[in-house]
């Protein structure tokens, strides 16, 4: 019995203290090895990370600052910074160097080893490119492509690219953004140089579809591409508002790409709607999308005469009497070049102000009147030469009201010159088709700055008001949508209207309509009369096709 007793109780107290002692071991380890991974790598570096991203002084050299703020905010593997390669200039091999690569190859073949699969996959790893200016130190572009950039990674740009006094562009291609990432990538933008100007965020499909908030008001964006995206009717609707309103309207924006997207004929709908009284955008691409014979439709009306809604009427009535008010006065305006000698004496015997409606003669009173309210000190010379200037009868009497009405709001006493016409002269290829393009540009900053578009000349007939239409856009890419010859004549009687606005307007300097316009890979036939039509009046308004028999010209000899 006692062995038998001794026996029990021998093993369970002989496992007893080892038990204890390797559960204990256990859970002294278990919680050391807790302390040690919580200690210095999550809490340390989530206290820390404000304050070391804030000590450290960026030197404007992308790669040192993103690897320095990057190992302070706790990253051990982060992309890394590399130059994108350029072209490489045509390579023909001689029969040596074939010869090498010929072996080189059948070694590669022979030996398949992890190293040379590394090698192969070396492009797909994540990287941030760029492209360097001439100097091959100052970054023009960024480029991320593939990874995924969170809150904690926008947080490093914020530090390490507003030093970059020449960035241009900002790339990100299939970066996982999500609304709140773009949100915080949105105020980064400000932080950054004046000079960037182009933003492109492809591959990156939002629930909120809250890419209108690059188009801000506020926004200094002027090239943005919103390709591949799964933006659909709803937020064509958004991109369309901010575009234009009645009330307000997007200055800065040159080009828009919307290629890729899975927008209809609602959302065509939309844009066309935000073209109506946008005056800035030069550039659109709507191709691959799912824009039918509606949608195609509603975009040829804004590019030819169309009715303003009442809506429309009662805001450009308000503008018309603000433009009324004693504001109207405070600069002698050059609408008298419309206004014959009695109109302006029936307003003057109306209790119009006389330095408005002033005859040229009374030059004395301009002077004396715009003193009293309080402008700049003028040279009576001056009045006398904005006399002259005023009276050469080349600019439109209501064209020339709204110019100076607007600076008469600014509270200015201006003389009009004449700026001399830029892209005249016998250009050729792209560098014609840019300088129209940055001809346009300067035109429609001034125009947009000056003048509201529903104050722009308008026609009645059968009691409904008639604006002459968008003349600013020049490119507009629908290429493979489903358009077919329905819409095909909307555009058809569009382009007719520009050119013959153009042709009978050639010597006025202002925007002009269409250069180029894509419907090809359409639900109609290539050799349908209609398309026929519009590419004959297409040729020649395309400013390459015209600098095309000006090369042969320059190189054919001279006899």
């Amino acid at each position: 019995m006692s062995g038998e007793a001794s026996a029990p109780g021998a093993s369970p107290r002989a496992p007893r203290p080892g038990t204890q002692k390797w559960s204990g071991t256990v859970a002294k380890k278990g919680d050391r090895a807790t302390k040690e991974k919580t200690a210095p790598i999550l809490t340390p570096v989530g206290e820390a990370e404000p304050k070391n991203l804030e000590e450290y002084q960026c030197t404007g050299l992308l790669d040192t600052d993103f690897a320095e703020l990057c190992t302070r905010s706790g990253y051990k593997d982060f992309p890394k910074v590399v130059t994108r390669p350029r072209p490489h200039p045509t390579f023909v091999p001689s029969a040596s160097i074939s010869e090498k690569l010929t072996v080189d190859d059948q070694r590669l073949s022979a030996s398949c080893s992890l190293n040379s699969l590394e090698s192969k996959y070396v492009f797909f790893r994540p990287t941030i490119r760029v492209e360097l200016e001439s100097d091959e130190k100052s970054v023009k572009e960024i480029y991320i492509r593939g990874w995924r950039v969170e809150e904690r990674m926008l947080g490093i740009f914020s530090k390490c690219l507003p030093p970059l006094s020449q960035l241009q562009a900002i790339n990100l291609w299939k970066v996982g953004l999500t609304d709140k990432t773009l949100t915080t990538f949105i105020a980064l933008l400000p932080l950054c140089s004046s000079s960037l100007r182009k933003v492109s965020l492809e591959g990156n499909p939002l629930p909120e579809q809250s890419y209108h908030k690059l188009m801000a008001p506020e926004s200094t964006i002027a090239h943005l591409s919103l390709r591949n995206n799964n933006i659909d009717d709803r937020g064509a609707q958004l991109l369309g508002q901010a575009l234009s309103t009645l009330h307000s309207c997007n200055r800065t924006l040159v080009s828009l790409n919307l290629g890729f997207n899975h927008i209809g004929d609602e959302g065509a709908g939309y844009i066309a709607d935000g073209l109506r009284l946008n005056r800035s955008l030069l550039w659109l691409s709507l191709a691959h999308n799912r824009i039918q014979d509606k949608g195609a439709l509603k975009l040829a009306e804004v590019l030819r005469p169309f009715e303003l809604t009442h809506t429309e009427v009662v805001e450009r009535r308000r503008l018309l009497l603000e433009k009324g008010t004693p504001e109207r006065s405070r600069s002698p305006s050059t609408s008298r070049l419309g206004d014959s000698k009695s109109d302006r004496e029936k307003s003057q015997t109306g209790g119009l102000s006389s330095v408005s409606l002033v005859d040229k003669t009374d030059k004395t009173q301009v002077v004396k009147a715009a003193k009293g309210l309080g402008k700049k000190k003028e040279k009576p010379g001056e009045v006398v030469k904005k006399e002259e200037k005023s009276g050469s009868g080349q600019l439109s009497a209501q064209g020339t009201l709204k110019k100076d009405d607007f600076k008469a709001s600014k509270g200015k006493v201006t003389i009009p010159e004449q700026k001399p016409t830029k892209g005249k002269g016998p250009k050729t290829g792209v560098r014609e088709k840019r300088s129209t393009l940055l001809e346009s540009e300067q035109l429609v900053a001034e125009t947009t700055e000056t003048v509201s578009p529903l104050l722009e000349p308008v026609e009645h007939r059968d009691g409904k008001v008639f604006m002459p239409g968008n003349k600013v856009l020049l490119h507009l890419n629908l290429l493979r949508n489903q358009i077919t010859e329905v819409g095909l004549d909307g555009f058809l009687a569009a382009v007719q209207y520009q050119a013959q606005f153009t042709q009978a307007n050639s010597t006025s300097k202002g925007p002009v309509g269409l250069l180029w316009l894509s419907l090809e890979k359409n639900c109609f036939f290539p050799r349908c009369p209609a398309y026929a039509t519009i590419q004959e009046l297409m040729l020649p308004r395309d400013p390459i096709s015209k600098a095309e028999p000006r090369e042969e010209e320059a190189l054919a000899p001279s006899t």
